[in-house]
């Protein structure tokens, strides 16, 4: 069975696209769809934590995805849920890179 097979779920990868920033300085804009129609697989996790910047988070989520452009600032839609992007790791065979595995967390 190749790993193509085992990608059984579709989803979008949304990108943040920087319009300014707000009166406390935080930044606005809109998630734009980066990548649509990315074959994909979807699993749920037993947790792990993961630091993002001097917080640590907990990791529920990982996708597999082929070698696309997806870095850990960007979320992805899967069945109208969107998710956050904690950890982006390339994963490779005798051949060269293969395909990213993503530690993601629900949006709330």
């Amino acid at each position: 069975m190749s790993f193509t097979n085992l990608l059984i779920n579709t989803c979008t990868v949304k990108r943040f696209n920087p319009a300014g920033t707000d009166a406390y300085g935080n930044p606005t804009g809109t998630w734009d769809d980066h990548l649509t129609d990315q074959a994909c697989r979807l699993m749920a996790t037993s947790g792990r934590e993961i630091m993002v910047g001097a917080k640590v988070v907990i990791a529920d989520y990982k996708l597999f995805i082929a070698d696309i452009d997806i870095t850990e600032r960007d979320q992805v839609e899967i069945d109208s849920i969107t998710y956050e992007v904690l950890l982006v790791a390339e994963r490779q065979d005798d051949t060269g890179s293969h395909h990213k595995e993503c530690l993601m967390r629900t949006v709330r």
